[in-house]
């Protein structure tokens, strides 16, 4: 194979939701448009008619498929078949590249890509965290476990591609420092979601969208929503955009609250369908990485308001007054009083456009972890192609 020649690419991960689904998908397309051939293996017991749409999307830069099998989120004894079934699925595939998003998918792609690699097939493999298990402490039984395969998996991997510096350093305090080859390779979104998104006549003054489950903070957005309210002395609109768990937990919260009829609930849609809903978006997380939404806001030309955590402070500016304090509605409450109080509001929270762009575009972000891919095949001399090896036989 020539260093320039096209490389077949697998991407693991296990939940077809949220920013991973969004990574691998944006991955899928840019490198089959370098003409790449790509694949998808994930879970077949996560999402629902959305992300079916969303599949349909990709499905024509795919050509080496997607396959979907039931992945539990947990570990379980069940994995066994999992693990079973992916590695018969790989091998077919014929990878030169293997690359595992979020801990179930980067034990896939680093154990299926070692039993390759006893055969001496060329195979990259490669891993990246997207927060997952780094948000485990080492406090508790769960979380010394979950740290300690993190430990135990890693020599099995070329290299880790962290999407920010948080989530290195988070990594580092929790794991240990990386034995293998490790680069930071920013998240980066599609050019055309970087086209404004004007809002509506109607549109309301807060919009949190996401999952709906407590590490996102959607019970933060509605108890710092009524505390703005008061702040500001007047009404406010908010909406909540997504699925989960605990959707009937907050809408119980918002009736106690008597917030009903100010703060609305739809199910998932489009990123930019939604921020034509509203003037500010709000992302009241308790722990992130490097989360999508808060690029295709900026993106869009939202303002965003955000918790202080994980690689956030990276994008907005580590000093921006639209950063609050993790878990403390009061805080997140005085900085979306600030949001619908000052006229110049969007001015000063915006990062600068071109330099923006120029950091997390996905063709920036795909073109670096590109050239990760070859670098690390480029180093395993004396290794087969599966592809040359199955052709050969």
């Amino acid at each position: 194979m020539a260093d320039d020649g096209p490389l077949r690419i697998i991407h693991c991960f296990r939940s077809p939701i949220g920013g991973i689904f969004r990574h691998v998908r944006d991955l899928a397309e840019f490198h089959a448009r370098a003409g790449h051939e790509v694949g998808i293996i994930c879970d077949s017991l996560t999402g629902g008619s959305f992300e079916d749409s969303l599949f349909d999307e990709i499905r024509p830069y795919l050509p080496l498929g997607l396959v979907r099998m039931p992945i539990n989120r947990s570990i379980s004894p069940r994995d066994i078949g999992a693990f079973r079934e992916s590695y018969r699925e790989i091998k077919g595939l014929r990878p030169d590249v293997l690359h595992g998003h979020g801990a179930k998918g980067g034990a896939i792609a680093r154990l299926i890509g070692s039993a390759l690699r006893v055969n001496r097939y060329r195979v990259a493999r490669l891993y990246s965290p997207h927060g997952g298990s780094l948000h485990y402490t080492n406090r508790t039984a769960a979380g010394l476990a979950v740290l300690a395969a993190e430990r135990l998996l890693e020599p099995l991997g070329d290299a880790i591609a962290f999407v920010c510096d948080y989530e290195r350093e988070a990594y580092t305090a929790r794991v240990g420092r990386p034995r293998v080859r490790a680069e930071r390779i920013y998240n980066g979104i599609h050019d055309r979601d970087f086209d404004t998104v004007y809002p509506r006549e109607d549109a309301v003054d807060f919009l949190y969208i996401g999952m709906l489950r407590d590490l996102k903070g959607p019970d933060l957005f509605v108890d710092a929503f009524a505390r703005t309210e008061r702040l500001v002395g007047r009404p406010l609109s908010a909406l909540m955009v997504g699925d989960g768990p605990d959707k009937e937990k907050y809408e119980q919260m918002m009736l106690q609250l008597g917030l009903g009829r100010r703060i609305s609930m739809l199910p998932s849609m489009k990123a930019r369908e939604a921020f034509a809903l509203a003037r500010n978006v709000v992302v009241p997380s308790r722990a992130e990485a490097m989360p999508y939404i808060v690029l295709e806001a900026l993106a869009a030309r939202k303002p965003v308001i955000a918790s202080r955590v994980g690689g956030i402070p990276e994008v907005l500016g580590r000093d921006s007054i639209a950063l609050a304090q993790p878990g403390d509605a009061e805080s997140l409450a005085g900085v979306m009083a600030q949001s619908v109080s000052d006229p110049a509001w969007l001015r000063k929270v915006m990062p600068e456009p071109a330099a923006f762009k120029g950091t997390f575009s996905a063709s920036v972000m795909s073109g670096s972890l590109l050239a990760l891919y070859r670098d690390i095949l480029a180093c395993q001399p004396g290794g087969r192609r599966l592809a040359e090896e199955v052709a050969a036989a």
